[in-house]
């Protein structure tokens, strides 16, 4: 858990997955995106598959790590392309990947599903030396698919669990949050992604167990993070 009592700048910004995810991203986007990430020295940073090489290359000689969204947005692509990505990414140059489970099959109650693709995409990131997250996609969950899936992590053991992609139709709540904290423990740790915009509703999702935050509003929040720092003293 962090304790907001004696984070800092550079530890807040260690939380941050500077996110850029979108369809049109042209190569200035992602030369602005990395630079970002080296100014402020963010954790890491957020992108499709694609373009993984380019921000390796970008942020060479830096400790910011190059994160591939996988079977993105929508989760709907089997366990085998979902393999292949991730090996490609890793291929690349991905330091850490973010998954999407397959949503329907967890709605469907397939729970031997869920966890056998989260068995193989964990197993391939392990032997890699990668991190792994899996994004659950909470708004379209009820509480017990919700619990169902973090119950699983909580045996398979990737690094994070994570809220929402962004792309659904909510992102993360303080609520959802502390159920999955709850349910895994200290074994997992909790990524929460979505409609983070502002210092507020990040240091809400914080205190509620997150311990990684996805946002492309990482600038601003720091940015009301330090005015509250400074309205303190």
């Amino acid at each position: 858990m962090i304790d907001l009592n004696t984070l800092d700048r550079d530890g807040l910004c260690q939380l941050f997955d500077h996110t850029f995810l979108k369809a049109y991203a042209k190569k200035e986007d992602f030369e602005k995106l990395c630079r970002e990430a080296k100014d402020h020295h963010f954790r890491m940073v957020a992108i499709n598959s694609y373009p993984v090489s380019l921000c390796k290359k970008l942020l060479q000689g830096t400790d910011v790590h190059v994160g591939a969204a996988i079977g993105f947005p929508l989760g709907q692509t089997d366990i085998e392309t979902k393999c292949f990505e991730t090996r490609n990414a890793i291929e690349n140059g991905a330091d850490e990947i973010d998954y999407v489970l397959n949503i329907g099959k967890l709605r469907d109650h397939d729970f031997a599903y869920i966890e056998e693709e989260m068995s193989r995409i964990v197993s391939i990131c392990r032997e890699h030396g990668v991190l792994v997250k899996v994004i659950f996609e909470n708004c379209y969950l009820d509480k017990e698919e919700i619990i169902a899936a973090a119950k699983i992590a909580g045996k398979i053991r990737p690094d994070f669990i994570k809220t929402s992609t962004g792309f659904g139709t909510s992102g993360a709540t303080a609520e959802d949050v502390r159920l999955m904290k709850e349910t895994v423990g200290d074994s997992v740790k909790v990524k929460a992604a979505g409609g983070i915009r502002d210092w507020p509703t990040c240091r809400q999702m914080i205190l509620a167990g997150a311990e990684r935050i996805g946002t492309s509003a990482s600038i601003a929040i720091l940015q009301g993070f330090l005015e509250e720092k400074e309205s303190q003293r």
